[in-house]
């Protein structure tokens, strides 16, 4: 068994857990799709809404483009973020991934998430 994350031994009231879905999730940016998938990645989390990861094929990557902003979380590691860039407009760092995440979300290697409260950023789940 591997040692956990820095956050969790920290704060082992903290929870994380991941739950694959198949409902249908759309995103898109000024009513122009970004990505959709049937195959999520539920995020759930002490204190935050649950975040829908999709996987990074199911993204209009063309769509993305790297920000060399990053930020770390004690609970799953560096978050490296993208811009979305659609005809009528871009939203930045409108979406973030876990490139290395630690292994309690292994599960999050090669999806991306995204931002509902962004400007003209819209999310949406269907059944």
């Amino acid at each position: 068994m591997s040692n956990p994350a820095p956050g969790f031994a920290a704060h082992p009231d903290h929870a994380i857990s991941l739950h694959p879905s198949t409902a249908l999730v759309r995103v898109s940016l000024y009513d122009q799709p970004v990505a959709e998938s049937r195959r999520t990645v539920i995020l759930r989390e002490s204190g935050y809404p649950d975040v829908h990861y999709l996987p990074r094929d199911d993204v209009d990557m063309e769509r993305l483009t790297a920000s060399d902003h990053a930020t770390y979380c004690p609970f799953k590691g560096e978050a490296s973020y993208w811009d979305i860039h659609v005809s009528d407009g871009a939203a930045e760092k409108a979406a973030w991934s876990y490139e290395a995440p630690f292994d309690e979300v292994a599960a999050l290697k090669g999806y991306i998430a995204f931002y509902a409260d962004r400007a003209n950023v819209d999310i949406v789940e269907e059944g």
